[in-house]
Order: C-alpha cells, then structure tokens, then sequence
C-alpha cells in the first residue's frame, strides 16, 4: 500500500532533491549512497567504539558530511576535473574505509546499536519513529522528505543562490562574467548532498540499530535516476525538486508495484534502466526545445 511504496521512497526522495539541485548547478556525486553508509556506520562507531554521546556523535558525522562534501568540490572547481571523477574517486575510498574501519572496530563487517544507547529514544523519536495517519502507520522519514522538497524548492525558486544554481548549470562561463560566483556555489551544492545523504544514513542507523559495511552502495544511481525522472537535466541548468521527488515516488512505486503486479522482481533493474533512458530522452528534447525559445 500507501505505506509500503512512501517507505522506499522517502530515502530516496530526501537525497535526491539535494542530488537534483547539485545537477541543475552543472555537477554529479557519485559518493551519495556509500555516504549513507559511511555515517551510518561512523555514528555506530563514535557512540559504541568510542563512547560519546549520540547526540554528540550525529553532529560529528554531519560535520564529517560537510567536509567530504567541501573537499569533493574544492576538487572539481580546483583541478577542473569532472565531477563524476572525483565523486567516483571519493566513492571507492569511503567504500573501502567502510570495509576495514568496521572489522578494525569491531571485527566484523556490521556495527550495532542497542535501545539502551543513551539518547536513542530522543533520536530514534525524531529520525526514525512511526506516525499513525488514516489507519496506516508510516515512517517519519515521509515528513523529512516533505520539510527537504518545500526547502529545495524554495531556495531553487525565493533566493538568490537558487539564481546562482540555474546560472552556474546553465553556462557557467556567462554566470561568472555576470558577477555569480560560480565557485562558491558549486562547493556549498556539494556538501548540501553530502549532509543530506549522511542524515539518511543516521536515520537508517537507528531505525535498523546497526549498520552493514556494504550498505548505500549503488543507491547513488537511484537519486540520479529519480533527479532525472523528475525532469533533472543531466547538463545543468533546468530542474526542480519537486521533479525529483515525483522520481522518488516513481521510483518507491516500482519496487513495491512490479512484485504487486506478479512480475519477476529480478526484472526490477531493467525497469528502472529503461525509465532513466526514458527520461533522459524526453529531458533532452525538452531541454533542446526550451533553449531554441530563448534564442528566439
């Protein structure tokens, strides 16, 4: 039902409107879903391994967020390297940090999290608890994801940096000539997704009391592909985050409607593949379309 689809879905749509706004900015990271692992797995450890207070811990992974994400795009805009180079690069050193900082810690491949961490309860209450609505219970990451939309699109559409994204995605060289600073745009985009993707990860971390070394690995195409569905252009300049989080929805309801529907859930990939070629398509043409009326 309603629940089962928003359930996948909220994740997904949470990352993917900050994915969409660093694509509208002419830019990928492809290190988004290792990320939810990375935190996940990094909050277990501080809290845990280290002993510090959770609370304590959520920030200093927010901030760790913050940082991969400044380096990511202090590196794309430094050494004018693609942004899906570096992002790759950062995904196989978190992948395999992941991998050997929790068999260090640990010994084994998984972290873990027990209600008698102190603060759980607080912050499994405001990240990872239930709500009742008509009859159905839902997860409260689906109001995470409705508070990130209306924000994501309200600094797209009601400030200046929201001008400054279209510019720098759109023809960064005409951006920059007209006073945007395309730089400092660029990186503060890079570490909004990286928070984002870390805040995933917390929630998934409390709601699962633990987290695997593996885990959030390749989901990074799924925030891709829902930006995209959306209406995302993958060459900058054009997007929304409520396009991006109509991806997610689509996204929530494939996986629970192909099993629904009786086919073979091995096909689920496939399905997901065509929409993304699908999309890209259609984004083409549009986009195609959209600048010829300008230049009109």
């Amino acid at each position: 039902g309603i629940a089962g689809w928003t359930d996948i879905a909220a994740p997904i749509g949470i990352v993917a409107v900050f994915v969409a706004l660093l694509m509208i900015g002419g830019e990928f990271d492809l290190s988004t879903g290792v990320m939810v692992g990375t935190t996940g797995l990094l909050t277990g450890v501080l809290v845990t391994e280290l002993g510090l207070d959770l609370w304590t811990s959520i920030f200093l992974v927010l901030l760790f967020a913050a940082g991969v994400g400044l380096l990511n795009g202090w590196l794309v805009v430094t050494t004018g390297l693609p942004s899906f180079i570096v992002t790759l690069a950062t995904f196989f050193v978190l992948r395999g940090a992941n991998l050997a900082v929790t068999k260090q810690f640990t010994g084994t491949v998984r972290v873990s999290l027990t209600e008698e961490t102190a603060n759980y309860d607080q912050a499994a209450a405001l990240l990872a608890s239930k709500i009742e609505f008509a009859g159905a219970s839902f997860q409260i990451s689906i109001l995470w994801w409705i508070f990130f939309t209306i924000l994501a699109t309200w600094i797209l559409t009601r400030t200046k940096f929201g001008n400054w994204i279209f510019a720098s995605g759109g023809d960064a060289n005409a951006a920059r000539n007209a006073g945007v600073p395309v730089i400092r745009t660029k990186i503060i985009l890079f570490v909004m997704t990286s928070m984002a993707a870390a805040f995933v990860g917390i929630m998934f971390v409390l709601r699962l009391k633990g987290m695997q070394a593996g885990q959030g690995v390749g989901v990074e195409f799924f925030y891709i592909i829902a930006a995209a569905v959306g209406g995302t252009l993958l060459t900058g300049g054009m997007g929304s985050a409520i396009g991006a989080s109509l991806g997610a929805v689509i996204m929530g309801m494939a996986y629970i409607g192909i099993p629904y529907a009786l086919w073979d859930s091995d096909w689920t990939f496939t399905f997901l593949g065509l929409i993304l070629f699908t999309a890209v398509l259609i984004n083409t043409f549009v986009g195609k379309r959209a600048m010829k009326g300008r230049k009109k």
